[in-house]
């Protein structure tokens, strides 16, 4: 039997997971991390991405969207504290396309009363709701 670390996903909304798995990936700041059992400690901030937990042993990994956040690493529990967290599979996919379209208008208007920053935080949470559920798309 393979080594296993627990997880907790949490939210502001509520409890979006709690199990074991082999293996955990999750989008920090600086890059795609993956976490293995006895992980030495971390923490860091998470960007808005697909925290992914592969529970091994054959089962389909279970798939995430977090708009940001904190991940506390250690070695035997991670803990995803998220801004705002959903399951992959209940991601809109027409919502996301039409955030990212508006998001896109508002950067190249550059208009003087849109608020660039908040354009920005947008467009960079509607291409990762697309990009988790294309990934999640691709592993069915």
């Amino acid at each position: 039997m393979a080594m296993t670390i627990h997880v907790d996903i949490v939210s502001a909304e509520g409890h979006l997971f709690s199990g074991q798995g082999e293996m955990i990936y999750a989008p920090a700041v600086m890059g795609e991390i993956g976490i293995a059992p006895r992980h030495a400690p971390l923490v860091t901030q998470l960007k808005p991405g697909e925290v992914r937990v592969d529970p091994g042993s054959g089962k389909p990994q279970e798939h995430f969207y977090v708009s940001g956040g904190m991940i506390e690493v250690q070695p035997f529990k991670v803990t995803v504290l998220a801004d705002t967290g959903i399951r992959a599979a209940d991601l809109d996919e027409a919502a996301a396309q039409d955030a990212k379209r508006r998001a896109e208008d508002a950067l190249a208007n550059n208009a003087a009363d849109i608020d660039l920053a908040k354009a920005q935080v947008e467009l960079a949470e509607a291409v990762a709701q697309l990009r988790a559920i294309e990934r999640l798309r691709k592993t069915r």
